[in-house]
């Protein structure tokens, strides 16, 4: 159920961007795991945002979703992967105070295997990419 590594909450007070690493499949082909995020603290959050969240149940754990549509009590959260769960449909809707910050940019760091001018052109072309609101969250929500 991991989906971020603790490295967000340092130096959160200071600035209101941060960074955070993806760990786990719940949010693919969005993310994967291994991808780090650029998270904007306090950001307005909108239907079809990805956002990091703490979980509902074990708030020291940080999570990433996508916010489908705000309910009462909070938002409905779901991962682009229904396969993996740990959303909204197994702990319901999350209260707007556990809901940290919208996900600007995703970008993949390089691996070690990646020295060749071919690898490095392929790599500096696709590594860092805006995360963008998807506007058919609220059509996913209807066919669960």
């Amino acid at each position: 159920m991991p989906e971020l590594s603790q490295e967000i909450e340092r130096g959160r007070a200071l600035l209101p961007f941060g960074t955070a690493e993806v760990t786990g499949p719940s949010m693919v082909p969005t993310l994967h795991h291994g991808d780090r995020l650029v998270v904007h603290y306090g950001a307005r959050i909108r239907p079809g945002d990805v956002v990091v969240l703490r979980h509902p149940f074990q708030q020291d754990l940080l999570v990433v979703k996508r916010a489908a549509e705000r309910r009462d009590g909070g938002w409905w959260v779901l991962g682009d992967n229904s396969y993996a769960g740990g959303d909204s449909t197994d702990y319901g809707t999350v209260p707007e105070d556990l809901v940290l910050g919208k996900v600007r940019f995703r970008y993949r760091p390089l691996k070690g295997d990646q020295r060749s001018p071919f690898a490095l052109a392929r790599w500096v072309l696709s590594a860092a990419r805006p995360v963008l609101p998807d506007r058919s969250a609220s059509r996913r929500l209807r066919a669960r």
